[in-house]
């Protein structure tokens, strides 16, 4: 499946947001305040973005739900009823843009869209590309027991289980050798 720039930035931009939601009750939300929105919205680059407000701040969260809806969805139709509903709502309107040094690539967003319309549309699409593709599936949480973070896996053969293999995987895999080693041990 080829993945544009554009694309993949959007796709990590979902996959941000969607992991700001706090892991339990004694977590911090990630997109806590006005502060955390316009450091999310400098780290992605995210063009066109006004002055932000306490109402772009709800918006966000209300797509970051959305968002994390469809990577709950149980297979295609869901998934997709589910991104028809989150890009109509946000308006779109495609147009081909060179800025920034870029080649050529579509936004979805209309002109002027706020940052929570704008974060529906490109990253609906990207996410709609891969239904699209029949690749709903590589839209994941982390299988590790005490971790539920979003993930795209764009391994190869569809194998990525882990939302980090240097942290959620090696910690696992460091687990089963000790409780194999300790089971030889006898």
């Amino acid at each position: 499946m080829l993945i544009t720039h554009d694309t993949r930035r959007s796709l990590d931009a979902a996959v941000e947001l969607v992991n700001t939601v706090p892991e339990d009750e004694g977590a911090t939300d990630g997109m806590a305040d006005l502060a955390s929105l316009d450091a999310f919205v400098r780290r992605h680059r995210m063009s066109d973005v006004q002055s932000l407000s306490e109402f772009d701040l709800s918006a966000v969260r209300k797509v970051r739900g959305r968002f994390a809806q469809i990577f709950a969805a149980p297979d295609a139709r869901a998934a997709a009823g589910l991104i028809n509903e989150l890009v109509a709502a946000a308006g779109t309107t495609p147009r081909l843009t060179d800025h920034d040094g870029h080649d050529w690539h579509v936004h979805y967003f209309a002109p002027g869209a706020s940052v929570a319309d704008h974060l529906a549309a490109d990253c609906g699409m990207a996410l709609a590309f891969f239904v699209v593709a029949g690749e709903q599936e590589r839209l994941r949480r982390c299988e590790a027991p005490d971790c539920r973070r979003a993930f795209v896996d764009l391994s190869r053969n569809r194998s990525r289980r882990y939302c980090d293999s240097r942290t959620c995987g090696n910690r696992l895999h460091v687990a089963a050798y000790r409780a194999r080693r300790k089971e030889a041990a006898g």
